[in-house]
């Protein structure tokens, strides 16, 4: 719902936070950024050309979405390394930038998915970016703000035990990295509300790769061995892709839907790097 003085209708490229804030600041477009690392994972796998379905839920719910669309399922972290195989498809975005044969994806994240679809069951055109492709998503932004369309980034945040809202500076890093993209590309004709100004604010002063390692989400990440998830997430502007979510999966608006081998060639080739 949104409320009067808060939906920053004035503006046509906005930012709120979170699922609730998405919801309050509706917008034609609407980009969700999850660095660490819905949104990241969702760059990789587009990349190599995969069909990504997001899913709300990590349990059997997910496996049976997977099953009813041939896809594989992508099991937690945590998950992946107590089965004993690193190759195995899991949330970590190193983990899909090894893997091989895999052509459908469902990706569970109670946070990221969740704003995705409630999104779009507003009406929205949801798009999914990070630091990897934020130009990438600028560039395909910027013709249609310039014909008029609002834009609305969200940066998804965490939660706390507690399940309320825990804003995440790498989010709010990555949400800015569009919005500069997106205002340097259209110039006098940039509309952006303080709260999005603020988010570029935040970008402008970020130093990468350290600052991602250093914040609270990275460390938590490094503590407990990803630190090469936080490294392929800090990467800035190292992929073309631009992930819309067509019905329920996520496909590469960069490619022609009749050129789908096009994306494998489009894909970074060592993520890693």
């Amino acid at each position: 719902m949104t409320i009067p003085g808060h939906d920053q209708s004035s503006h046509r490229l906005r930012t709120e936070w979170g699922p609730t804030g998405a919801e309050a600041v509706p917008a034609d477009v609407a980009v969700v950024v999850d660095v660490l690392s819905f949104t990241t994972t969702l760059s990789v796998a587009v990349e190599r050309g995969i069909e990504v379905f997001p899913f709300r839920w990590k349990d059997s719910r997910a496996a049976a979405h997977a099953m009813r669309h041939g896809a594989t399922l992508a099991v937690g972290r945590f998950e992946a390394l107590s089965r004993g195989d690193a190759r195995h498809v899991s949330l970590s975005p190193a983990s899909l930038a090894e893997v091989e044969g895999v052509a459908r994806l469902v990706l569970p994240s109670p946070n990221g998915s969740t704003i995705a679809f409630s999104l779009a069951e507003a009406g929205a055109r949801v798009v999914g970016a990070c630091l990897r492709n934020a130009s990438a998503v600028a560039a395909w932004l910027a013709p249609q703000v310039a014909a008029g369309a609002s834009v609305v980034v969200v940066p998804a945040g965490e939660r706390w035990p507690d399940d309320t809202l825990r804003p995440a500076v790498e989010d709010l890093w990555g949400a800015g990295a569009v919005l500069q993209a997106l205002v340097d590309l259209l110039g006098a004709d940039a509309d952006a509300s303080p709260e999005a100004r603020a988010a570029m604010a935040a970008w402008r002063a970020v130093d990468l790769p350290a600052d991602l390692l250093g914040c609270a989400g990275g460390r938590e990440l490094a503590d407990v061995g990803f630190v090469a998830d936080v490294e392929i997430a800090a990467q800035h502007d190292v992929s073309t892709v631009v992930p819309v979510l067509a019905g329920e999966s996520f496909r590469d608006a960069s490619v022609p839907d009749d050129d789908a081998g096009a994306r494998h060639l489009r894909r970074v080739d060592d993520p890693s790097t």
